[in-house]
């Protein structure tokens, strides 16, 4: 029989082990729990840097964001609403409407729907200029820009703030070189009985030049109803070309002028003026989506004083390439003003220079 003591002997060994293997099965319990404590606090991190607000986007870079989603796409023009850019020419001209005449003569060299009434834009300010020439204004007398002159068709902006003060003379040249529509609209206003008045006596002019298929409302030319055709043009181009004082404003290539403290540079709207292969007397561009892009000159080549007419083209440099088109053709063999006799000749010439020219050296 076994005694008490090995009893209890055998009780404390029993509760030692069932201690220690108690112990032994909560280690990895215990391990586990911290380690999956662990996980999750890691997951929380790494959410909680997941979810962080993003560091705030450039200004300019959203603004761009939101600009191309709003952009829309531009309105169709007259020209080809009315289907005229359909119409084939033999130089395949981007201009929906075209006329090449000659000055002196009247001789039509080139036409492709010369007889479409169209919006004409800028080239209005052609007439605002001619008004303004033949009233005998004073070229010198000061004219502030007020809020009037701003751009209630378009809302386009332009470099002559309000409060600006410029003359008529500089006003008239910015108009010509530049395009610039409040110095346009400015010019209109500061006519004897206002604008009023100088709408009506542009419309009146237009009329007693012939052209019956003109006619204005404002003298900036950003209004889609100031409509022209191009034998119209032509007219406006051949009269206004009269007076040197157009001639010479509108084939200006840059002008500064002081608006306030500042000295402002403003440059032509037509790079053709800079070229040395052209010899262009007048000229003067246009733009509006209603109109596309227009241009009329006066040009001379090949000895003849010419007058051209673009309107309606398609691209922003497509009048520019229209009117190169045109004195390729016109200086070529095939030109109606340069006889491909004339031309031999011209080239016989030439070779017997070249020829003389070596013998003496």
């Amino acid at each position: 029989m076994k005694t008490i003591a090995t009893l209890l002997s055998g009780a404390a060994l029993s509760g030692a082990m069932l201690l220690a293997g108690l112990t032994v099965s909560l280690l990895p319990t215990h391990s586990a729990q911290a380690a999956t404590a662990a996980s999750a606090k890691a997951k929380a991190k790494a959410t909680s840097v997941r979810k962080a607000k993003p560091a705030p986007r450039s200004p300019r870079k959203v603004a761009a964001r939101a600009a191309v989603r709003e952009i829309v796409p531009a309105k169709p023009s007259f020209g080809q609403m009315y289907g005229l850019h359909d119409t084939e020419d033999p130089l395949d001209l981007k201009s929906s409407v075209a006329l090449v005449l000659d000055q002196d003569t009247n001789e039509v060299l080139f036409s492709k729907n010369p007889q479409a009434v169209l919006p004409i834009a800028s080239i209005t300010k052609l007439m605002t200029a001619l008004l303004v020439v033949e009233a005998n204004q004073s070229l010198d007398e000061k004219i502030t820009i007020s809020d009037e002159d701003k751009d209630t068709e378009k809302f386009t902006g332009s470099r002559l703030a309000v409060g600006t003060t410029l003359t008529r003379g500089e006003l008239l040249h910015l108009a010509l070189m530049s395009s610039e529509n409040r110095a346009a609209h400015a010019l209109g206003r500061n006519y004897p009985g206002g604008l009023e008045a100088f709408v009506g006596a542009m419309n009146l002019k237009a009329h007693a030049l012939g052209m019956v298929d003109t006619h204005y409302v404002e003298p900036t030319g950003l209004s889609s109803r100031n409509q022209s055709s191009a034998k119209d043009l032509a007219m406006l181009v051949k009269t206004a070309h009269q007076f040197p004082l157009i001639r010479e404003l509108s084939t200006s290539t840059e002008y500064t002028v002081a608006l306030g403290r500042r000295l402002v540079r403003f440059g032509t709207t037509n790079g053709l003026v800079k070229k040395a292969d052209w010899d262009i007397g007048l000229q003067k561009t246009g733009f509006i989506n209603e109109a596309g892009q227009c241009l009329v000159m006066q040009a001379q080549m090949a000895g003849r004083k010419l007058i051209m007419v673009f309107l309606d083209s398609a691209g922003k440099y497509s009048r520019i390439g229209d009117a190169e088109r045109v004195r390729k053709w016109l200086m070529s063999n095939s030109s109606p003003i340069v006889p491909p006799a004339a031309t031999a000749t011209a080239t016989a010439a030439a070779a017997t220079a070249t020829a003389a020219t070596v013998l003496i050296k």
